[in-house]
């Protein structure tokens, strides 16, 4: 099920408009520019998930990347956990 408020706020930067509970029957759009179809942002919902998904991915692995580097500089899971209260093996 598309996330509509998810694609509107990732495609529509600036735009104004309101929704209720995900209902695309709802949507009043407030914006000068063309109001999307439910069609539009139906489509453009898989790309909104993959970003997220993506960003997600980044963050995990720029947290690893820093776990990494001070294990490399020689603090342990333990001390690197207690000083930024990050996450690793």
């Amino acid at each position: 099920m598309t996330d509509y408020a998810a694609v509107l706020s990732a495609n529509y930067l600036g735009a104004q408009w309101s929704l209720s509970d995900n209902d695309y029957a709802t949507l009043v759009w407030y914006d000068d520019t063309p109001k999307p179809s439910q069609a539009e942002l139906d489509d453009a919902w898989p790309a909104v998930q993959q970003a997220r998904q993506d960003a997600v991915a980044a963050e995990a692995a720029a947290k690893q990347s820093a776990i990494d580097k001070l294990a490399a500089l020689g603090l342990s899971v333990d001390e690197i956990r207690a000083a930024f209260g990050l996450e690793g093996n």
